[in-house]
């Protein structure tokens, strides 16, 4: 038995037992894959893959139970590599960061700027994509950290920490009828289409649920999953907007306009940070963290300085307040 036949058992499992997709997941031929897995079963005397000719078809109930422990060792032995490294090679090394598109283009890079400054030898990797994306990237051990809004608290593998809490506004031209009004209500805003989120991005469920209390049925005509793209569409008059505030206060100077006290309409949302539990990362992991949420420790976060038996929780900041969060705008 040997660690590559294990990464080869779960790899396969990753990738719904296509054996193609593993080879070239990992550099080798499908034979060889298939060869090394037939040869772990032989050795521990028990079919994990329950198969139809040559494919694979699915786990048997042993196959399930090792599958567990694959995960278990694999981990443990990751853990070990980057012990090592945290002491051979402490700032250089690499970061993989999956985020969504939201939070890679307005909350980032102050934060990474700052980071390649005090870590100049870690490359960092940004993986764009859906709450899901993340979600599984930090589930199968592709990324060392993610940034998200949505989805990231429904998986107890998952360690969890709230960055900030922010809100979502509605931006319309500065010519639009609604500009021109004095007091604007959620309803004033469903007598014209609306351009969003995506259902899965960026707190859209906020929107959903603060028409659905009012009793509005939206025309919600375009969606997309980058606020830039939303911009673009309410500029070109198809509709009202409604993004992020972070996609209009620390984005370039455009010239479309947030409605006085379009935030009220919607509930906060929180931007939380999700490793897998028990992964052991680098420092500057920690550090990254500790920059993106400045309540944490990272000290602590990495386990070589004890929690304080009575420490008091600190108050979550919004995104208005983070000052540290801002310097694109300031800069643009």
């Amino acid at each position: 038995m040997n660690f590559q036949q294990l990464r080869y058992v779960r790899t396969a499992i990753q990738h719904n037992l296509n054996l193609t997709e593993v080879a070239n997941r990992l550099s080798t031929s499908q034979s060889g894959v298939s060869k090394q897995i037939k040869e772990l079963e032989a050795e521990l005397k028990v079919d994990i893959f329950v198969r139809r000719g040559k494919r694979l078809t699915g786990l048997t109930k042993a196959g399930e139970n090792a599958a567990q422990l694959i995960d278990k060792l694999l981990h443990q032995a990751d853990n070990l590599k980057r012990l090592s490294e945290q002491f051979v090679q402490e700032d250089k090394g690499r970061l993989v960061v999956a985020t969504t598109h939201n939070q890679a283009n307005y909350v980032l890079p102050p934060v990474l700027l700052r980071f390649s400054e005090r870590f100049p030898e870690v490359e960092i990797e940004l993986r764009q994509g859906t709450p899901r994306y993340v979600v599984d990237l930090v589930l199968r051990g592709e990324a060392d950290i993610g940034v998200a809004t949505e989805a990231v608290d429904d998986y107890p593998e998952l360690q969890t920490y709230p960055c900030f809490s922010w809100e979502h506004v509605v931006i319309v031209p500065p010519d639009h009828p609604l500009a021109r009004a004095e007091h604007v209500s959620l309803a004033d805003t469903a007598r014209y289409p609306i351009i969003t989120y995506n259902p899965e991005f960026s707190g859209r469920s906020q929107i959903n649920e603060a028409y659905e209390r009012a009793g509005i049925e939206p025309d919600i005509r375009l969606t997309a999953m980058d606020a830039d793209v939303i911009k673009t569409y309410v500029r070109l008059g198809m509709g009202v907007g409604i993004v992020s505030q972070m996609a209009v206060s620390s984005g370039p100077g455009d010239s479309l306009m947030v409605l006085p006290g379009s935030n009220r309409f919607f509930q906060p949302s929180v931007t939380k940070i999700a490793t897998l539990k028990g992964s052991l990362l680098r420092n500057y992991a920690y550090q990254l963290m500790e920059m993106l949420a400045p309540h944490l420790d990272a000290a602590v976060l990495a386990g070589v300085k004890r929690r304080p038996s009575q420490e008091r929780a600190a108050p979550l900041l919004s995104f208005a307040d983070r000052a540290d969060l801002q310097a694109q705008r300031l800069s643009a």
